[in-house]
């Protein structure tokens, strides 16, 4: 475990009393409400300085009541230091209204529209589309890129072309660990990475192998893989808590990664566990 606090970039909450969440209804595991004190006790020993909420898909219409309802958080718990809110970037240029509103709130420092859910992705591609992308500088917001490993060509392609938006790969792109393929996921997230305006956040990962008989070994070279093409200056440790509880403890993950990163250096490592997410997502400023 690391000897220092450290910033986790990806975290879920949600209330159920507030706010609707159709998907949830597929995963009653985590189907209920978790909250600021849940966090803490899921966290157990792990010090977390920061964390960064990451939206929830809730259902359509409620995406800025959802940011509103995280920033009441956030002024009850300096910890919350960051927020990517959902904006239907598909509107296209008449999103704006809507990231006009997420501006406003302090708390948020990005957007992500969610592409994996989507049976044909290529609507990112669309005019529309790309056009919302490109408004997102003007408001300081970064966009979280959600795809699974079949997606990844579209999120090479966004990140082409749109060189002034800062794009950050969720989940290392989602490999298929459950049926051990590398390739395509293997050559793209390295294509990815060649683009300056990429980071990537080291999530997710556990949730894609097996479920049921996973093991540190299965995802050790996935995320060797991104640490190696992005390097630790571009990558940021993020939990996925709450749907990691469907297959880890939060202190497991952070064990697996504490192993997984056992060589680098003491500069390296305070890039992976907290430099990395505290950039991108400006959580020193408030």
């Amino acid at each position: 475990m690391p000897d220092f606090p450290i910033v986790d970039a990806h975290v879920h909450l949600y209330d159920l009393d507030r706010l609707s969440y159709g998907w949830l209804g597929g995963v009653p595991k985590i189907n209920r409400s978790y909250g600021l004190a849940d966090f803490d006790a899921a966290r157990g020993a792990v010090e977390v300085e920061r964390f960064v909420f990451a939206e929830v898909a809730v259902d359509p219409g409620m995406h800025l009541g959802e940011a509103e309802w995280v920033q009441d958080l956030a002024k009850v718990d300096p910890r919350l230091g960051g927020a990517v809110a959902h904006a239907p970037l598909e509107n296209g240029p008449s999103v704006e209204a809507d990231l006009e509103r997420l501006a406003a709130l302090p708390v948020v420092r990005g957007v992500r529209r969610l592409i994996e859910t989507e049976r044909n992705p290529a609507f990112v591609l669309e005019p529309d589309f790309l056009a919302a992308l490109r408004l997102l500088p003007r408001y300081g917001f970064t966009f979280d890129i959600c795809v699974k490993s079949w997606g990844m060509t579209y999120a090479v392609e966004l990140a082409r072309r749109c060189p002034e938006v800062t794009f950050i790969l969720d989940h290392i792109g989602k490999p298929d660990i459950r049926n051990g393929l590398r390739e395509p996921w293997w050559s793209q997230i390295a294509e990815l990475a060649a683009l300056p305006n990429t980071l990537c956040k080291v999530s997710g990962v556990i949730t894609e192998a097996d479920h049921a008989s996973w093991s540190a070994e299965a995802v050790t070279p996935y995320v060797a893989r991104a640490l190696e093409v992005f390097g630790f200056d571009r990558c940021m440790y993020g939990s996925d808590w709450t749907v990691s509880e469907l297959t880890h403890d939060y202190p497991v993950w952070v064990a697996v990664l504490d192993q997984i990163t056992a060589g680098a250096s003491e500069t390296e490592l305070r890039a992976f566990w907290r430099d990395t997410a505290t950039r991108a997502y400006r959580l020193a400023a408030r």
